[in-house]
């Protein structure tokens, strides 16, 4: 029957002024019934039941409850619904109308209860899509989502913000590993029952991020048995060629003719999993458990070496659902994840290039990143009006760890030749080169990994027109680090001399000169302190108005390896305001509106790097190649130095209060969104206008003349600038408030430093986007979802990552290491897509036959144009700092010698990529599926990135790169997958 638009405009305003929110998992169900009724829900899958007496104000709600099916009932009538996580269900028995969804779901998305952007993804609707089952891929659907740099694993970028900057939850649990932010737990995803994606205006209980949220909710068992288990197969052979791409040199030598070489290379993907679920005390206790297998092989050929890559790693979930009464419900989630895989080497024969085939073989290795994962939470129901929930977990990880760490030829050192092939390197010597053994390690050290340890607390209070929401969470983040040095204590790279000048000293076109590194990082353990408050009032004003009123109190505090604090900032304080405007009263108009305050904490990576050891040198000799040794490759005699030795970092721990500013503010964004959405018979649409502005930017500044200066005009002539860190966290175009040792005594002092000192720009990022969503709900066999977005991303830093240089040091990139790179920084950011149209959706040919499609146009990303700073230009102001910026990459945004602005080398093609699937439902077989599913369907290789380096050699001697602006990057070809599924 038709809904009457002005009754239910009344039923979705009156029925909840708030989703439940205190729980990340959990979903509500409100509503009007008359005064004296009592509502009874009962979850049809646990037999999990409450009952609700209704008062004079007509309204009912149940808070929190585990996602499901559920039967509510008034004892005249009764509905069958859905409920998904962070959604609201609403019924009206007083008018006898039909239930209405308002969660963002495919059913009906329009909710005038939220005033989140959030859609949610249930694990029917991504088994009728042809994508890859993993959480990114899930993510990338949601209008304002666009996948990052490759480097980073194509990871999802949300509203402008880098992949660096999202948070992930499993079952209510953050899963974010926050040593660099650019990592989370896996699970087998076939567990996943459904998954939330918050592209902003989210509430006070979340923090800690800027970007996006991914929220997942695994599945849980019933007093329904069911077993089952389901097989991925990408085929090797149902997978197209990739891309290869001819050097720019002119007449290069046969180990150079490629600048990307990827053709020859394999992949076939097999992963499977069983899985059974069931009730071990009828409507009381149940199970759910899940095991994954995998048996993939890849292999990558190089140059003059290659690997074959296996993975065998297994994943598991293991869910218990523990209904103590109908008012107290505990769960209990365990997740494996064996995330190992291993690497066999292989060398070619000598003077043998881009073969496409295996050669000699050398020792395999491992690398690890397995963990496990326990959570445990409780929720109470403790009268109508009156919930509470609390949460413990722990996630303990590897952090790519290499096994064996160490390989024959650790004791010889780290030699690389370019003296025949100037714009590569040749590994030769004695060092493990065939097993990429690099480092040796500290023997007294720690395996590298990381343990979170947090406890969530939560409290929801109904009463009149209010819905009051309280919380605390806290967690400790532990990160260890492993010293490490360089195989066999040296790193030496032979170079022939070109008649130019290297560390300002002519070196003869013939002349043999080497470049010597050291390195020195210590063990040690670090730790991360996050703690919150959030206070919320979900308030019904009026029949068709709701605010949100939210406040999030955030704590930072990190650690250096003896547990001395240096970075510990006041209780910093994030508004999220919010409203939901049902404009006329009839339920199918929404008008909505946030304006929100994000923090996000300093990684554990920073305390690695800021508060820790490290410490390396680089020089340069001339030498004589038949001083080369025979076994090492080393050079055995040194000629006459070139210039000066270059230092970076200190042999000792810095002092904690030079580590970091005193008035450091953690980095945050401010958040503005108004948006519009309306029903049309079986379709919904809206429009959404946001802007982000980051304020208060941070990141590590790694230059010492300034402190010189500073102690030199105020008259302290005996400061040492080696007292200070190597680098130091502060907000650029700020004032700094920092410890000082300015008589050099070992008496730090705190001091204010002027912002015009370091010369830094204010750290800037915004995001401006105007979106398009659409969706109508299946009927008649068919369904369509998408969006269309216009966004421009802004800035002179991208974030908690540098994508050009695919740095992952969250917080302590390159990008405000000096004032110099700051010079030219300015322009639309790596993240920056000016269109992005998104469609997916599907077709029942018949009732066993459905097919489905997923299609992407996007335009392409800045490219920009990257060379060595112009030391000598500036030499006289650097001072001390000009050592140190000698041994920076060709990262800055001086081109060739002449500066340039970010952007300015135009952009990357735009990509079109049409994913199709077909899935197989035999009646003859009720409970299996077959699926074929083709990513890329029509084989677009566009190009997705360019070498954007324009220099090569060394600041002190740079050469122009050949290869500048030549592509290195492609979309992945065509691939098939065959799926198939079975259930009893």
């Amino acid at each position: 029957m038709k809904i009457n638009l002005v009754t239910l405009g009344v039923v979705l305003a009156l029925s909840s002024a708030a989703p439940a929110f205190a729980d990340n998992s959990t979903g509500s169900i409100s509503g009007i019934a008359s005064h004296g009724s009592v509502v009874t829900i009962k979850n049809k899958n646990t037999g999990l039941s409450r009952t609700f007496s209704v008062s004079t104000n007509e309204k009912f709600h149940f808070r929190q409850l585990p996602t499901g099916n559920y039967t509510v009932s008034n004892g005249e009538q009764s509905f069958d619904i859905v409920v998904t996580v962070g959604g609201t269900r609403s019924i009206d028995f007083t008018d006898k109308v039909e239930v209405l969804s308002v969660v963002g779901s495919r059913v009906s998305p329009l909710d005038l209860t939220s005033v989140e952007s959030a859609t949610v993804f249930t694990a029917e609707d991504i088994d009728r899509l042809p994508i890859t089952k993993d959480l990114t891929s899930v993510a990338l659907l949601a209008p304002g989502t666009t996948k990052g740099d490759s480097g980073f694993g194509n990871l999802a970028s949300f509203g402008g913000a880098s992949v660096a900057e999202n948070g992930y939850y499993i079952n209510g649990f953050d899963v974010t590993n926050i040593r660099k932010f650019t990592s989370f737990a896996n699970l087998p995803y076939d567990g996943v029952s459904q998954q939330q994606v918050k592209t902003g205006g989210y509430g006070a209980e979340y923090g800690r991020s800027l970007g996006g949220v991914v929220n997942i909710v695994t599945k849980r068992g019933s007093n329904d048995w069911e077993f089952g288990g389901s097989a991925y197969w990408t085929p090797k052979g149902l997978r197209e060629d990739r891309t290869d791409n001819l050097s720019k040199q002119t007449d290069p030598s046969p180990s150079e003719k490629y600048h990307v070489y990827n053709s020859d290379n394999t992949y076939d993907y097999l992963k499977y999993n069983v899985y059974g679920s069931g009730p071990i005390i009828e409507d009381k206790l149940f199970f759910f458990a899940m095991y994954q297998w995998r048996d993939d092989e890849w292999n990558d050929f190089n140059v003059d070496r290659s690997t074959r890559n296996t993975d065998e790693s297994p994943l598991g979930l293991f869910k218990l659902d523990w209904n103590i009464t109908d008012s107290q419900v505990l769960e209990y989630t365990y997740i494996l994840n064996d995330d190992e895989y291993t690497i066999h080497p292989y060398t070619n024969p000598e003077d043998e290039y881009y073969t496409g085939k295996h050669g000699t073989p050398a020792d395999p290795y491992s690398i690890s990143d397995s963990g496990d994962i326990h959570i445990l939470s409780y929720t109470g129901y403790i009268t109508d009006n009156l919930t509470v929930n609390a949460l413990l977990g722990r996630m303990e990880f590897d952090s790519s760890v290499r096994n064996p760490l160490e390989g024959p030829g650790a004791e010889c050192p780290l030699v690389y030749d370019r003296r025949e092939t100037p714009t590569s390197s040749q590994r030769i010597g004695c060092w493990g080169k065939d097993s990429n053994q690099y480092y040796r390690y500290d023997p007294e050290g720690e395996t590298e990994s990381d343990t979170r340890d947090s406890i969530r607390l939560g409290l929801r209070y109904d009463i009149g027109a209010h819905s009051i929401s309280f919380g605390y969470d806290k967690e400790e983040f532990e990160s260890t680090k492993l010293g490490r040095e360089f195989s066999g204590g040296d790193y030496w790279r032979w170079h022939r001399g070109t008649g130019s000048e290297v560390r300002g000293v002519v070196v003869p076109e013939g002349q043999d000169y080497v470049r010597h590194r050291t390195l020195t990082e210590a063990s040690g353990k670090y730790l991360v302190e996050n703690t919150a408050f959030y206070l919320t009032d979900e308030w019904q004003v009026t029949d068709d108005i709701i605010l949100r009123l939210g406040i999030r109190a955030e704590g930072f505090e990190n650690f250096n390896s003896k547990g001395e604090s240096f970075v510990k900032g006041d209780t910093k304080y994030a508004p999220r305001l919010g409203f939901s405007w049902d404009v006329f009263g009839e339920g199918d108009k929404k008008l909505f509106a946030t304006a929100g305050r994000y923090y996000i904490p300093i990684s554990a990576n920073t305390n690695i790097r800021g508060s820790g050891i490290e410490f390396s040198t680089e020089e340069y000799f001339l030498v004589d190649s038949a001083d080369e040794d025979p076994t090492t490759s080393a050079p055995t005699k040194l000629g006459a130095k070139l210039g000066e030795t270059s230092y970076n970092g200190d042999e000792n721990p810095p002092h904690p209060g030079s580590i970091a500013a005193i008035n450091l503010e953690p980095m945050h964004q401010d958040e503005f969104i108004l948006g519009y959405q309306q029903e049309f018979d079986t379709w919904t649409v809206g429009v959404k206008a946001i802007y982000r502005e980051i304020k208060d930017g941070m990141d590590d500044y790694c230059g010492h003349q300034a402190f010189i200066n500073y102690a030199t005009d105020n008259g302290y002539n005996n400061f040492d600038y080696n007292s200070m860190a190597n680098c130091m966290m502060m907000n650029p175009g700020n004032n700094v408030e920092i410890a000082m040792d300015l008589e050099n005594d070992g008496n730090y002092q705190a001091v204010s430093i002027p912002a015009s000192y370091f010369d830094l720009d204010k750290y800037k990022r915004t995001y401006t986007a105007v979106e398009f969503f659409w969706e109508r709900a299946f009927e008649d066999n068919w369904y369509l979802k998408g969006s269309y977005s216009y966004a421009k991303s802004k800035g002179n830093a991208e974030g908690y990552v540098n994508s050009t240089l695919e740095q992952d040091d969250a917080g302590a990139t390159q990008d405000v290491d000096h004032a110099l790179f700051q010079k030219g920084a300015d322009g639309y950011l790596p993240n920056d897509r000016r269109h992005t149209l998104k469609l997916f959706g599907g077709y029942n040919i018949t009732e066993e036959i459905a097919v489905s499609a997923n299609i992407l146009v996007q335009s392409g990303r800045p490219v920009s144009c990257y060379g060595y700073l112009p030391l000598e230009q500036y030499k006289d102001e650097l001072g001390v700092d000009y050592s140190g910026l000698a041994g920076y990459s060709a990262s800055s945004f001086f081109c060739q010698g002449k500066l340039g602005s970010r952007g300015n080398e135009g952009r990357t093609p735009w990509v079109k990529t049409v994913d199709l699937g077909v899935t197989y439902k035999p009646e003859w077989a009720e409970n299996l599926t077959l699926r074929a599913n083709i990513k890329n369907a029509f084989n677009s290789q566009e190009v997705t990135e360019y070498t954007e380096t324009s220099e090569i050699g060394s600041a002190s001697a740079p050469e122009a790169n050949p290869n500048y602006l030549n592509a290195s990057n492609y979309l992945t070809p065509r691939r098939v997958e065959l799926s198939v599924s079975y259930k009893f």
